[in-house]
């Protein structure tokens, strides 16, 4: 028996239904289920957060001058930004108001921001995303540090980042990438962790499983 073979068109139909269950699947897998992310107990507001950082090196006071301003730069321009941080671990996070793990997530990194950015640099990478959109959502989940626009993912592919949303972006004191986290972060705890194997972070002592950064500040 002779097998017919198939139209162009049936071929390009196909691959339009294998694209879409791809791209579902990715999505599931990213997202890790929104429910099981556990909120952390306090979020700071902005201005408590500002208060939590206010003996920052002047480099760390400079970058959260700019509140959660949404910053339209370029790739030399973002280059200088972090190069500006050069002396503190860097934590990016890319994000975008279309993600559900994404807004799931913004609470830990709120919390983390606050509790750990006199010592870590903090940036909001917002890739793939329509600023209106973005600007709306950070009204309801405000941060101590600014986010960076990318329309079209040429930073976060920079980073070695732009596939999964969210995607959270560790840079040394060099401002070398040293790990990039590819989804959703589930608890403070989680993220914690991280800070401590890649931003140089510690338990402080007594302190309930809380952590401090290590390392006298740059100025």
């Amino acid at each position: 028996m002779r097998l017919r073979r198939p139209s162009r068109r049936a071929l390009a139909a196909t691959a339009v239904v294998v694209a879409i269950v791809v791209v579902t699947a990715i999505g599931l897998a990213q997202g890790g289920g929104d429910g099981a992310v556990r909120r952390p107990d306090r979020v700071p507001s902005v201005a408590d957060a500002r208060q939590q950082v206010r003996g920052a090196p002047a480099a760390l006071r400079r970058l959260y001058a700019d509140g959660d301003a949404l910053l339209r730069v370029n790739g030399d321009e973002f280059v200088a930004l972090v190069r500006r941080l050069r002396g503190h671990p860097v934590v990016i996070n890319k994000w975008a108001s279309w993600c559900g793990p994404c807004r799931t997530e913004f609470p830990i990194l709120r919390r983390a921001a606050a509790d750990h950015g006199s010592r870590v640099a903090f940036v909001g990478l917002n890739s793939g995303d329509e600023p209106a959109d973005a600007r709306r959502f950070l009204r309801r989940e405000p941060t101590l540090y600014p986010h960076v626009r990318d329309p079209d993912e040429q930073i976060a592919s920079a980073l070695e980042a732009n596939v999964t949303y969210p995607s959270t972006i560790f840079l040394d004191a060099k401002g070398d990438i040293v790990q990039v986290k590819q989804g959703v972060y589930t608890s403070l705890a989680d993220f914690e962790r991280d800070l401590r194997r890649y931003a140089g972070a510690r338990p402080a002592p007594g302190a309930n499983g809380g952590l401090q950064s290590v390392g006298r500040p740059s100025r």
